[in-house]
């Protein structure tokens, strides 16, 4: 009986070995990652950190950039993996730092984002519908803000993406002569424009979701989105620009991970994991909206991650799991 215990002992050990060594399949390895200097996208980086240092992974102190200059540190090789790189707007980033032959796009963690330009209910619903219409100086001027006629559109930060979109459709659609693109501190911008929509003044910017400003400025309720008359994007991207019936001229995007090739070749458990995981566009700008209520240190943020986690336990162990196997 003793030497069959033993035997059968030693034999569950055996077999508990390889699940045990597989629980980490990512110790001994420091990822490296690059992540904006928003604090908004923070939360979403910081589950999947959250979820690699489970895998047994060692998460380097993050580097900050913007976006164009974060796609050129993982092509480099400076960098492992960003989780913010939007598939449609960020294309030329993603190619001009070495592309597929260096790094690659993997999974699909955000759907479904938005971009556009939108202006104040009350005037939208006077019939300003279509950008196209601020050609006329009349309606241009209902939005300027510096007294010299020209309409003040609150817009993009340059290395953002956004703003090669914003300058090429202005003069696509003829709109220089009447259309000023103020490309200061996007913060202070939206400040300024909530602050003149509380006052009853017509309001003019760009935005994207996931972000906590349609929180605060609710397209439908207190904004609309403004049409473009036909797509043109940069470099003659095809995209689907489409949403809710209207033409926004900005293509309905995917944000995903980036990383580098040969990390993902050497650490199948990180690939599969950035592979399945997929983030509710909802909750980011939940999370967001958190911050702009003054839940914005780096504390609170881990606190969101707990939170978010603990909410969607079933899903993140999901994740965990198909990493561990992809590990086998």
């Amino acid at each position: 009986m003793r030497k069959l215990f033993t035997a059968g002992a030693m034999a569950l050990a055996l077999m508990a070995q390889p699940v045990l060594a597989n629980d980490k399949p990512g110790e001994g390895v420091t990822v490296r990652p690059m992540m904006p200097t928003q604090i908004e996208e923070f939360f979403q980086h910081r589950i999947l950190f959250r979820a690699l240092q489970d895998l047994g992974y060692t998460i380097a102190t993050p580097n900050e950039a913007e976006y164009q200059t974060i796609h050129v540190a993982i092509g480099s090789g400076d960098a492992d993996f960003t989780a913010v790189s939007w598939e449609t707007l960020h294309k030329s980033f993603f190619d001009e730092a070495g592309g597929e032959k260096v790094m690659s796009r993997v999974g699909n963690y955000i759907s479904g984002a938005l971009q556009g330009y939108l202006i104040d209910k009350k005037t939208y619903d006077s019939g300003v519908h279509d950008i196209s219409q601020l050609k006329d100086p009349k309606v241009a001027a209902l939005f300027d803000s510096d007294g010299d006629g020209k309409a003040d559109l609150a817009g993009c930060i340059p290395g953002w993406g956004c703003e090669r979109v914003i300058e090429h459709e202005l003069d696509e659609y003829k709109l220089r002569d009447t259309v000023t693109h103020n490309q200061g501190a996007y913060q202070a911008m939206i400040a300024d424009q909530i602050a003149r929509f509380k006052t009853g003044k017509p309001i003019l910017y760009y935005t994207w979701t996931p972000y906590w400003v349609s929180g605060v400025l609710v397209p439908g309720k207190d904004v609309e989105w403004l049409s473009v008359p036909y797509t043109s994007l940069p470099d003659n991207a095809k995209a689907n620009t489409e949403f809710d019936g209207k033409n926004l001229g900005f293509a309905v995007d995917n944000i995903g991970v980036v990383a580098r090739n040969d990390f993902l070749a050497a650490n199948p458990a990180a690939k599969k994991l950035f592979e399945v995981a997929k983030l509710d566009i909802n909750d980011i700008s939940a999370e967001n909206k958190l911050i702009t209520d003054g839940e914005k240190t780096s504390a609170d943020i881990d606190r969101h991650v707990d939170d978010w986690i603990k909410a969607h336990q079933d899903l993140y162990n999901g994740w965990l799991a198909d990493a561990r196997a992809a590990a086998k």
